[in-house]
């Protein structure tokens, strides 16, 4: 049986009831249900369509970060194509330990899709002195190191490793 659907709002203590969208169809118990059963019912619609809103939130800043990271992969491929051209040249840069470190960091949180703030509030240090170490600015302490090994994942052996690697690549 097809039926125009209602909307019910409350004003005061009485119930308004207006027809909804037309050619929308509804069953024809829901002229059986209580006031009180009708604006559950009214109630679990809104819970729905605030979920839907929500979900479709969700997956465009999704979209958005996607789409950062792809940018961010694209940059370090052109980067790495500058620093690989500028192998041939005879240019004697040497990279200092904290740059080193700031490099490897920097690889790491990028490789994981994990932006500065998420680091960050996981290794319990302000996002502008993780920028600072990331960048080769300032040194990082032993204990800050852990944290943010810690929160990419790996240990300070493994972080290590992985530095010397990078300077002796830059080196050779």
């Amino acid at each position: 049986m097809a039926s125009t659907e209602t909307v019910m709002t409350r004003t005061n203590e009485t119930y308004d009831v207006k027809p909804a969208a037309p050619g929308v169809e509804r069953n024809a118990r829901v002229r059986d249900l209580t006031p009180a059963q009708r604006r559950a019912v009214v109630f679990a619609q809104q819970q729905v369509i605030r979920a839907k809103a929500a979900k479709k939130a969700k997956e465009e800043r999704q979209a958005n970060l996607n789409k950062m990271w792809m940018e961010e992969d694209g940059m370090e491929a052109s980067r790495q194509r500058a620093a690989s051209a500028n192998d041939g040249r005879a240019v004697t840069h040497t990279v200092s330990l904290r740059e080193a470190l700031g490099h490897v960091l920097r690889e790491l949180r990028t490789n994981d899709h994990k932006t500065l703030r998420e680091v960050s509030e996981k290794a319990g240090v302000s996002l502008g002195y993780l920028s600072e170490v990331e960048r080769g600015q300032k040194e990082a302490s032993s204990e800050l190191l852990s944290s943010i090994a810690d929160a990419l994942g790996l240990g300070v052996p493994q972080t290590l490793r992985m530095v010397a690697d990078y300077l002796e690549s830059t080196q050779e």
